[in-house]
């Protein structure tokens, strides 16, 4: 079983923080993976602090080095070894979330 879903958050979470949380929320719901909210005051995009989301122990990177996209999801989970087919719309559910997140919707 992989390491849980680990998401470093500032607290309140905002912006960023707050998206990866729900992405975090939807990956346990559909592939049944514990996640974990962790609160920081470090800020260390997609690194040791906030905003991250971290799979297996690993930093997912954002392609545009801004936020994560569901597709850089849907290829980190790929890679470290976590089967994104297992929800078949897994990455419709994402681009949702990500959606909402971009209008400005709460």
């Amino acid at each position: 079983m992989p390491e849980p879903i680990k998401v470093l958050s500032q607290h309140p979470p905002g912006g960023r923080c707050m998206l990866y949380v729900r992405y975090a929320e939807e990956l346990s719901s559909s592939l049944g993976l514990a996640k974990r909210v962790i609160h920081t005051d470090c800020r260390d995009a997609h690194g040791e602090g906030f905003p991250a989301m971290w799979v297996n122990g690993v930093a997912l990177q954002p392609s545009d080095g801004v936020i994560l996209s569901p597709e850089d999801i849907h290829a980190g989970l790929a890679t470290i070894g976590v089967d994104p087919s297992a929800a078949p719309d897994l990455l419709a559910r994402l681009e949702a979330i990500l959606e909402h997140f971009l209008e400005g919707v709460e």
